[in-house]
């Protein structure tokens, strides 16, 4: 299926994960991809991954730190130069940390804020004008479904990603007349590098039982951090089909992405 054939697509967070998958789906589907990342060896799999798959060709690296408003700058322009244009944006980055609130730092709210919330909003603010020089282009940002539902511990967590929904609907109404749409995927359960670490992140006291609201109730096919967990590939697709001709009438909404964790 060559959906996205020609299409010039810039992903952030493509290291690894839900990011990886996405470029790695998008080129399958035809586009031409710009992969960014701050981890540069992630970087280096995802290219080899591509090596594998044939698509390598339409697929270039580059780090990008979107914690760091000048390196967002450079980056989206370098991103933008190479592609000849911009169709769409897929901000996948981000990270996640968990503490209970009343011990969470000034310093770690703003980390995590400043890469989840004010990243995605930098990158957007970069990439807008290369997008609004098409008729039809798009914007998928990640949200998550602890904007919607509890997850405990990661109140800072959470509050980036409600800020990104917020965000991301406003975009969707500013931009709708210039022919941009803004989607947020929700994504629960998922396997990626995030989740790999996060038990990491719990608190050595946490209280498990609280986690009980967070299984999904469809079967899954892998593990991360002990728990059932689906693969990458399922968000993937999805935002494929965001970013085609398929979701042409999808903006300015949340789609979850759980497998009926919330349902």
């Amino acid at each position: 299926m060559n959906r996205l054939e020609g299409k010039r697509v810039l992903v952030t967070g493509a290291a690894s994960g839900i990011g990886q998958a996405t470029a790695l789906r998008l080129l399958d589907e035809g586009a031409i991809v710009v992969a960014s990342d701050v981890a540069e060896g992630g970087l280096d799999a995802t290219r080899v991954r591509a090596d594998e798959a044939a698509t390598a060709g339409r697929l270039t690296t580059m780090p990008m730190d979107v914690g760091n408003e000048g390196s967002v700058i450079d980056g989206v322009s370098l991103a933008v130069e190479t592609l000849g244009g911009l169709d769409s944006l897929v901000n996948a980055a981000g990270i996640l940390r968990a503490a209970h609130t009343h011990q969470t730092s000034l310093e770690l709210w703003n980390q995590i804020v400043g890469v989840n919330l004010t990243g995605t909003f930098l990158v957007v603010r970069e990439a807008l004008p290369a997008l609004l020089a098409n008729p039809r282009s798009a914007i998928v940002n990640f949200s998550s479904t602890s904007a919607s539902f509890a997850h405990p511990y990661m109140a800072a967590y959470a509050a980036s990603k409600g800020g990104i929904q917020a965000f991301t609907h406003s975009l969707a109404l500013e931009y709708a007349r210039d022919g941009l749409r803004a989607v947020c995927v929700a994504p629960g359960s998922i396997k990626s590098g995030i989740t790999d670490a996060t038990g990491g992140y719990i608190p050595k006291d946490a209280d498990w039982t609280l986690f009980s609201r967070l299984m999904p109730i469809l079967p899954t096919t892998v593990e991360s951090s002990g728990t059932g967990m689906a693969d990458p590939s399922v968000v993937a697709g999805v935002i494929a089909m965001l970013v085609s001709e398929d979701g042409a009438f999808i903006t300015g909404t949340e789609i979850r992405i759980d497998g009926g964790t919330h349902a």
